[in-house]
């Protein structure tokens, strides 16, 4: 949708989508959250990429640091951060070189496995890592500007149970 001067609103767009999914049979309550979170989350995306590219980050290499990051200081093997990412192990093992190159992960002999390798992030990489998290909190922030702290806890709560249903509706 447009506003007065023809150009395209976020809630415009929102509307008309709800509106469309509404006429072809879906449910308003449904639509109107679905729509919603899709529309959110796109705009963070497009934000994100350009944040990434900012960093001379790639989508694989972000989905490599943040596996490691979640390991709080304990080594991931290269095949657990192929599986984290959807990518071959090959695929892994240049993105890894690349990375090793930079300084923001370190690879190292698995004590246990001398054959096998473990991944860890650096310090600098655990310092590019926060930096992008601090940097895109002040975005999120303000996203999240027009809720009270009360109304962020609440849509925080309903979005986990949400959440939790969904290995229920995994037909994997």
């Amino acid at each position: 949708m447009s506003d007065a001067e023809g150009t395209t609103t976020a809630l415009g767009d929102y509307d008309a989508a709800v509106a469309a999914y509404v006429a072809a049979g879906g449910e308003e309550s449904v639509q109107r959250v679905i729509t919603a979170l899709f529309s959110l989350t796109r705009k963070l995306d497009q934000w994100y990429n350009r944040q990434l590219a900012d960093l001379d980050l790639s989508h694989g290499e972000w989905a490599v640091m943040v596996r490691l990051a979640r390991s709080r200081g304990a080594a991931v093997t290269p095949t657990a951060l192929a599986d984290a990412a959807g990518v071959a192990p090959s695929s892994m093992t240049h993105r890894l070189d690349r990375m090793c190159a930079r300084g923001l992960v370190a690879r190292m002999p698995d004590p246990d496995n001398r054959t096998r390798v473990q991944v860890t992030l650096t310090k600098e990489g655990w310092e590019l890592f926060s930096a992008a998290v601090r940097e895109a909190n002040v975005v999120e922030s303000d996203v999240l500007a027009p809720l009270s702290t009360r109304q962020r806890d609440e849509m925080g709560r309903l979005l986990e149970h949400v959440i939790a249903r969904l290995d229920e509706l995994d037909p994997s």
